[in-house]
């Protein structure tokens, strides 16, 4: 009897998202292994593709923060099947008058290659790394039209439970990464 394939997995991580949710992780000093963070949540399945969906800082604002978010970048580039989706950064003026940057095109560029991947068959379950409800209902298309598998890897901080119930499993990161930074 012929194995049969494993599983094909997409990952798709809300950039923006991942990095204020994991804060205090990186506040006590940890920095977190993508490789295997990666590695966990496909365990024995087939990485087709994953992918970080954020923009680049500001380089006249924050010399020597944006030299570091660039070598973060470059190191999540060397991971085998792993893309870096760049989108804009824009500035915009708040009510107190200050400024303050905020990352856009990312939501509409990670849930347009969710569904495309859906729609060209490229993965048979998704996992979006985000706690962003907008997500909802795109889930549910998946879901029901291309009778994909969707799960959600969160941090209860920043998660939307809706969400977490819109797809087939949810995935708590707190507990992946616990486990892979020590």
């Amino acid at each position: 009897m012929e194995n049969p394939k494993p599983e094909r997995v997409m990952i798709l991580i809300d950039g923006s998202n991942f990095y204020h949710s994991t804060k205090s992780i990186r506040k006590q000093g940890y920095r977190i292994p993508f490789q295997k963070l990666i590695d966990e949540l496909v365990r024995n399945k087939e990485l087709v593709n994953a992918s970080y969906y954020i923009a680049s800082l500001d380089k006249e604002i924050n010399p020597k923060k944006y030299e570091e978010h660039q070598r973060f970048l470059n190191i999540l580039r060397k991971i085998p099947n792993f893309k870096v989706v760049l989108c804009n950064l824009e500035k915009i003026k708040t009510k107190d008058r200050s400024f303050a940057y905020v990352v856009k095109g990312d939501d509409i560029q990670l849930a347009h290659d969710f569904l495309m991947g859906a729609v060209d068959d490229l993965y048979d379950i998704a996992i979006i790394v985000s706690g962003d409800a907008d997500f909802i209902p795109l889930i549910k298309t998946v879901r029901e039209r291309y009778k994909k598998k969707v799960g959600n890897a969160y941090f209860r901080s920043t998660s939307s439970y809706k969400l977490r119930k819109a797809g087939n499993f949810s995935i708590n990161l707190y507990k992946i990464i616990s486990k892979i930074i020590k």
